[in-house]
């Protein structure tokens, strides 16, 4: 029998965490006392206005600022007081980034803008590993292709498998359908929605009601606090059908 202290850990947990840019009158505080929970196999939505500290948020749960106030643990581990060179790590080994442009080095194949995580660590077997991560979003057969031969679609499921190959506690996601047609940006909740059914923990951060609808959970900012924390068994539709998609289209 599993007790209570085998659970794992939360893959994040903040604790009154705050975050302040600027001082005295000129000061800007983003963040104001956040609590937040994420448990392994999550999928969370991250909304709000512009302004409302949700980019904030989402470079703290991903190491790339630090908060000036609370704690803040990623997947057990305690991020305050560590260098640049130890946050980078940190974020090697536990956050995959998938960005709204997608951030792929123009002069380099798909297989090699995917394996680039694993080659700042010096791990073995890249290329390996590196078109399992490709083959997982379907794009095997385009392994050799460079950025400006694919589709904005396709640049965005390379963006996907990078985030993957190094088997990270959290896939963290920026508006990634902002740069995307309609029917693309559902083919990439689409396979949001399956690494989330196999166990992948997602947040996404994002404006557009209809891809936060298709989360399991949405969490609303509003001037630097949580003000609503919605979870439920979505069964994904309201999103599908409000991108004019329906199950008879799958």
């Amino acid at each position: 029998m599993t007790g209570q202290g085998d659970a794992p850990a939360p893959v994040v947990e903040m604790r009154g965490t705050t975050k302040t840019y600027g001082t005295g009158e000129a000061a800007v505080h983003a963040l104001r006392g956040i609590d937040l929970v994420i448990k392994p196999g999550e999928f969370v939505a991250i909304v709000g206005p512009s302004g409302s500290g949700k980019s904030t948020l989402m470079n703290l749960i991903g190491c790339l600022d630090v908060a000036d106030g609370g704690t803040y643990r990623l997947a057990g581990t305690d991020v305050a007081g560590l260098t640049d060179d130890q946050l980078a790590r940190i974020r090697n080994r536990f956050v995959g980034f998938v960005f709204q442009q997608w951030n792929l080095l123009a002069r380099t194949s798909a297989l090699d803008n995917v394996a680039l995580p694993l080659s700042y660590r010096g791990d073995r077997d890249r290329r390996r590993r590196a078109m399992e991560a490709l083959r997982s979003v379907g794009l095997q057969a385009r392994a050799d292709h460079h950025p400006n031969a694919l589709s904005g679609g396709e640049q965005q499921r390379v963006a996907i498998a990078r985030a993957l190959v190094t088997d990270p506690a959290l896939v963290l996601a920026d508006e990634p359908t902002g740069s995307l047609d309609t029917a693309t940006g559902e083919e990439v909740m689409r396979i949001f929605r399956e690494l989330n059914e196999s166990g992948r923990t997602l947040v996404i951060v994002t404006h557009e009601p209809v891809v936060a609808a298709q989360a399991r959970r949405q969490i609303r900012l509003r001037d630097g606090i949580i003000v609503e924390d919605i979870e439920g068994d979505n069964d994904e539709e309201p999103g599908l059908r409000a991108l004019g998609f329906d199950r008879a289209h799958r």
